[in-house]
């Protein structure tokens, strides 16, 4: 979308917590069977890769550590934040990796060329408070599941993944006006 609608389009990445505390353990099977529900995306022909969860690693504790990673290697610039993302996206969604794991987090810093010592930001109280107050933000707002789009100063948002197709139609009718 980027691409194709270039200047006129800017995505802000913003936090939302599927499980925003830690849980002690996680039943693996039961985890294995919600990620079957990952199949229904990865049959669009535009997805990206999606595997039912196959490792006896994980599942992921919460969502919090994830997001500390991406914030720090954004505090890096765009272009560090750009192949966090995709590295941890590719991880969990592809590679099935537990990235609640502060080993497997630094590893796919130092997979993605980041600077092994700019890690540690991940660990700033300031990150912290900046992913809950927006994860807070979206409760706020109706938001109750990712990913979730919305438009800055609009009150529409869109949850669930969807076809391509679909965000490209939003977009061009909210540039006409057509949206609200």
């Amino acid at each position: 979308m980027e691409e194709e609608f270039g200047e006129s389009l800017e995505i802000e990445w913003r936090s939302f917590l599927l499980r925003p505390h830690p849980a002690e353990k996680r039943d693996l099977e039961k985890f294995v069977r919600y990620t079957q529900s990952w199949l229904r995306p990865a049959a669009e022909p535009d997805a990206p890769r999606f595997q039912v969860w196959q490792s006896d690693e994980g599942p992921p504790s919460h969502s919090v550590p994830p997001h500390l990673v991406a914030k720090a290697a954004a505090s890096l610039g765009a272009p560090s934040f750009r192949v966090i993302h995709d590295r941890l996206l590719r991880a969990y969604f592809g590679e099935n990796r537990d990235i609640t794991s502060v080993a497997t987090l630094r590893a796919i810093w130092n997979e993605a060329d980041l600077p092994e010592a700019e890690f540690e930001r991940s660990e700033a109280p300031a990150l912290l408070e900046e992913t809950l107050g927006q994860h807070r933000e979206a409760i706020e707002r109706g938001v109750n599941g990712v990913p979730a789009s919305g438009v800055a100063g609009s009150a529409a948002y869109i949850v669930g993944a969807h076809p391509v197709e679909m965000y490209r139609r939003w977009i061009q009718r909210l540039q006409a006006g057509v949206l609200d």
